[in-house]
């Protein structure tokens, strides 16, 4: 059945001056106008097409992709904002429209907010929502201890950050364990560190167990390589040094060189780390 708001592959039924006509099934034919199309279809082919809605709310297609789907989540910035509410850039000739009512906080010309695209069946349009904790759950029974996932980074909290989890959960990284630069909006790997035993999702953005280890090992070498195989850092730098220059906390660094010079494949100086050979 067709959905409006995500792509479908419909197939060409005639062809006019204005553009396509597809097969919308229950939704009769749907245009799909030539500036919209990156091709010259003929009759038969399919066409995987976005369907949506133009400015005069007739359906219609495109084969342009937007930067959000129905169901999905995305930082997007507004273009403009009205007496009936905000308008977002999504990548089409048509805004994304967000009511005052799916508003967190009151929008703003030019900043940029995380949203959930979703089918207002009232209204029967395509909106967005800023109110993300209505469309995210938790629905840990999807995910495993170590399993990797892919992450938004969401709003900062006492915690440390809220992040939706392979665009469907929410989950948290703990501020005191990461140790490099995110920053909201942020589409990043993690892995689930814990499904906890209330049903939340703690998350991580270091690879679990000895391959964190060994990428970290990895890291140091490459660092190593880069620096004519020396570097003025050791077990005894700062905390802050360790993970401005690697991305890691102190005590994952340690073990990692650690690992590194039981393999010999460095020497520890007094004032710094040595590589054995050239990788």
């Amino acid at each position: 059945m067709l959905e409006i708001g995500k792509f479908n592959s419909l197939k060409v039924v005639s062809e006019l001056e204005a553009g396509f006509l597809l097969d919308g099934e229950t939704f009769g034919k749907i245009l799909l106008p030539r500036s919209d199309s990156t091709a010259r279809y003929n009759i038969g082919d399919e066409v995987d097409a976005f369907i949506y809605f133009d400015s005069q709310d007739r359906i219609i297609a495109t084969t342009r992709k937007p930067t959000i789907q129905v169901g999905e989540y995305a930082v997007l910035a507004i273009v403009s904002v009205t007496t009936i509410g905000a308008f977002l850039d999504w990548g089409l000739t048509k805004d994304l429209f967000v009511p005052f009512t799916e508003q967190k906080q009151e929008m703003e010309e030019g900043n940029e907010y995380l949203v959930h695209a979703y089918f207002d069946d009232k209204s029967n349009r395509i909106a967005a929502s800023s109110k993300i904790d209505k469309f995210a759950g938790v629905n840990s029974y999807n995910y495993n201890d170590e399993q990797m996932v892919d992450l938004i980074i969401g709003t900062k909290t006492d915690l440390g950050y809220k992040a939706i989890i392979n665009g469907e959960d929410w989950g948290v990284l703990y501020q005191n364990e990461v140790f490099q630069k995110i920053r909201y909006g942020q589409q990043i790997k993690g892995y689930i560190k814990k499904v906890r035993d209330d049903g939340k999702i703690d998350l991580s953005l270091d690879k679990p167990g000895p391959q964190k280890i060994d990428g970290i090992s990895q890291l140091i070498l490459d660092k190593l390589n880069e620096n004519d195989g020396y570097l003025s850092i050791t077990d005894k730098s700062s905390p802050e040094v360790i993970s401005d220059m690697f991305g890691v906390s102190k005590k994952s660094y340690k073990k990692a060189i650690g690992a590194l010079y039981k393999r010999k494949h460095i020497i520890l100086e007094k004032d710094g780390i040595k590589l054995v050979f050239t990788q």
